[in-house]
């Protein structure tokens, strides 16, 4: 279900990616590639491994949501992620 394979290091990118996993096809989605600290791969990967109806995409989307809610962003689609990962809602 998720991709954990070892990130190789990498510059960031973004992408549009109309098949990216997650999306509601409504919504544009944008594919990302980031180096992330390696307690934080492992925490998601563990995360990933004993909550099977989570994948990584989910996981990422929850947290950035999270943080843009968090930090003021009053869009509704934003509101909606965030809820959702509250709910575990993937």
């Amino acid at each position: 279900m998720a991709y954990l394979g070892r990130p190789q290091p990498t510059t960031t990118s973004m992408a549009m990616d109309p098949e990216c996993p997650g999306s509601t096809g409504d919504e544009a989605s944008v594919s990302l590639e980031a180096e992330v600290p390696e307690v934080l791969y492992d925490g998601m990967r563990d995360f990933i491994n004993t909550h099977p109806h989570w994948d990584q995409y989910s996981v990422i989307t929850s947290a950035l949501a999270g943080f843009l809610f968090q930090n003021g962003c009053q869009e509704p689609v934003v509101s909606q992620h965030y809820l959702d990962g509250l709910f575990q809602k993937p």
